[in-house]
């Protein structure tokens, strides 16, 4: 079956005029599109992702002391991406004596979750 189609010759419009309308607009606003974005780049390490897996399948807070035999990374390399998801805010901590106990923030991932649902 042939379809007919007919061409339009080609024209040129003028400066500064988009070419076309856009066909969706972002439902997210710049400011919560930010807030997202820490977080995704924030769990955008595989150690990172494996740190929220198991202190959300914790039932409380967990010392660092605990986390370290988890993963082959020496003790201040594991501080320092829990340093980065705490200020991407998806964990907290707590410090008793010389020990940090760290828990992932209840609220933390709601936001990236609903969107991405």
């Amino acid at each position: 079956m042939a379809v007919d189609l007919e061409l339009a010759p080609k024209t040129k419009r003028p400066a500064g005029q988009p070419c076309c309308d856009p066909v969706v607009y972002p439902d997210v606003e710049r400011e919560q599109a930010v807030r997202m974005a820490a977080v995704a780049k924030a769990l955008g390490d595989p150690i990172r992702l494996q740190l929220v897996d198991v202190l959300r399948k914790h039932a409380g807070k967990v010392c660092v002391c605990e986390l370290v035999p988890l993963f082959d990374i020496a003790q201040p390399t594991l501080s320092h991406h829990l340093k980065t998801l705490r200020r991407a805010g998806i964990v907290d901590s707590e410090r008793r004596g010389l020990w940090a106990y760290y828990y992932v923030r209840p609220d933390a991932l709601k936001e990236l979750s609903a969107w991405l649902s």
